[in-house]
């Protein structure tokens, strides 16, 4: 048998990921192609990873890959910790993967526009009525200032008895 010398050193050159021309997968398939992900790249690089390093590692473009990660964290599976250097992906419970139903599509990004521009309105609609709200605070206010001044200029114009 011949003695064969394995070298440990490990190749330092990036791979250009794949594009993966299929269709789109469920919500379920994804996250788990994420998490592993994210895994894989704490891993190899000692470090957590960003949205970005993901997008490269699995070619999904950084929109998709956002909207899995918001999801995720919806969920409490990942957690995005934002440090000096960019926002970072930490596995928080990779069980809950689980309760993700199977075959459920992720939101797409026209649901999650739909969804911003929702929030938006109620946003929107809130400060509206706090702003009228507050109108009509300093009218009263004002209103009750000039009674009170009223009231103490017919005091000092009153002759005293």
């Amino acid at each position: 048998m011949k003695n064969v010398s394995l070298n440990k050193e490990v190749s330092q050159e990036r791979i250009a990921p794949v594009a993966i021309t299929s269709q789109r997968k469920d919500l379920y398939t994804e996250a788990h192609l994420l998490v592993a992900a994210i895994r894989l790249f704490e891993h190899t690089h000692a470090r957590p990873a960003t949205i970005e390093e993901l997008c490269h590692m699995l070619a999904f473009s950084s929109e998709h890959a956002g909207i899995i990660c918001r999801r995720l964290e919806e969920l409490g599976i990942v957690e995005s910790v934002q440090g000096s250097f960019g926002a970072r992906l930490f596995l928080r419970d990779h069980r809950k993967l689980e309760d993700i139903p199977r075959g459920e599509v992720g939101r797409t990004l026209e649901d999650e526009v739909k969804k911003f521009q929702d929030l938006q309105r109620n946003l929107t609609q809130k400060i509206e009525s706090l702003k009228s709200e507050h109108t009509g605070k300093k009218k009263n206010h004002f209103a009750e200032m000039e009674k009170k001044l009223k009231e103490e200029i017919e005091k000092k114009s009153k002759p005293p008895i």
